[in-house]
C-alpha cells in the first residue's frame, strides 16, 4: 500500500546563540502522521515560491500547524500590540500552501494557527485578542497554566458535516490553546463546530474532499478514536488520490 507524503508547516526560533534560525515542529504532529502509515516532510520557511511549489507538487496532503499569531495586515487590520511571534514569512508560505491547496483540490489539514491562516488566505478576518476584544469570552488561553493534552471545554460539531461524519459525534471535549480566534468566515469556508461561548473551533469548504481546519489541538489528544480518526482520513484521502 502506498504512503502518502504529508508536508508539515513549521515555526521559526533563534538559535541558543542568536546566530542561526531554527525551524521545527512539535512531535506530536509528527508521530500523529507516522501513526496512520504517512511519511511527515517538514517544509522550511524562507524558500522562494518557485521551490515552495516544487515541495508542494511533491506532497499528496498538507498540515499547517500550530504556531505564533497571524500578522493584521494580512486581513485589513492594524497591529495593536497584542499579537505574538508573528513571522511575515511564514504567513506568506502558509497563504501560497493555502490557496493552491484549496483550488487543487489538495488534502489540507489546519490546526490552531493553521485554521486562523487558512481563513485569512481565503478572505476572512480574526480576532487579536479574545480576552480583551470580547467582553465575556471564555477563557481559551490554557498553555503554558495546563498541560497541552488537558481537554477544558465541550464542543458542539454540526450534524451534516463532514467533521461530524469522520469523527462519529457532534459532541467532544477538546484542548484550548490559543488567544486569537476566526472573526468573520471566508466565503467558500463552512462553520461546523462552535465552543459554549459561540466561537469557531472548526470550519471546512463543503465540495473539497479534506479541507478542514480546526481550532484545538488533536495531535495532542490522540488517546481517543474521535481525534485520531482526523489524522486517518486525511491520510487515507491522501492515499485515495495516489493509488
Amino acid at each position: 500500500m502506498s504512503r502518502p507524503l504529508i508536508g508539515i508547516t513549521v515555526s521559526r526560533r533563534k538559535s541558543s546563540s542568536g546566530e542561526r534560525d531554527v525551524y521545527g515542529v512539535l512531535s506530536p504532529y509528527v508521530d500523529a502522521v507516522l501513526c496512520q502509515g504517512a511519511i511527515p516532510m517538514m517544509i522550511p520557511l524562507g524558500i522562494p515560491t518557485e521551490t515552495l511549489r516544487n515541495l508542494y507538487d511533491l506532497m499528496d496532503g498538507l498540515i499547517l500547524s500550530g504556531g505564533g499569531d497571524v500578522h493584521p495586515k494580512n486581513y485589513g487590520g492594524s497591529l495593536k500590540g497584542l499579537c505574538k511571534q508573528i513571522d511575515p514569512d511564514r504567513d506568506r508560505l502558509e497563504c501560497e500552501l493555502v490557496q493552491w491547496a484549496t483550488a487543487e483540490g489538495k488534502p489540507i489539514l489546519a490546526i490552531c494557527r493553521g485554521i486562523q491562516i487558512m481563513n485569512v488566505a481565503l478572505g476572512g478576518t480574526l480576532w487579536q485578542d479574545l480576552a480583551t476584544a470580547v467582553p465575556g469570552a471564555a477563557k481559551h488561553d490554557y498553555f503554558p497554566d495546563y498541560p497541552r493534552d488537558k481537554r477544558v471545554h465541550r464542543l458542539t460539531v454540526t450534524q451534516d458535516s463532514k467533521l461530524a461524519k469522520w469523527m462519529q459525534t457532534t459532541s467532544m471535549e477538546v484542548n484550548s490553546i490559543h488567544h486569537q480566534a476566526c472573526r468573520d468566515l471566508a466565503p467558500e469556508m463552512r462553520k461546523v463546530a462552535v465552543s459554549p461561548d459561540g466561537f469557531i473551533e472548526a470550519a471546512e469548504i463543503p465540495n473539497h474532499s479534506y479541507a478542514l481546519g480546526v481550532q484545538w489541538h488533536p495531535e495532542w489528544i490522540q488517546d481517543t478514536s474521535d481525534q485520531k480518526r482526523l489524522f486517518s482520513e486525511l491520510v487515507n484521502t491522501c492515499r485515495n488520490g495516489i493509488i
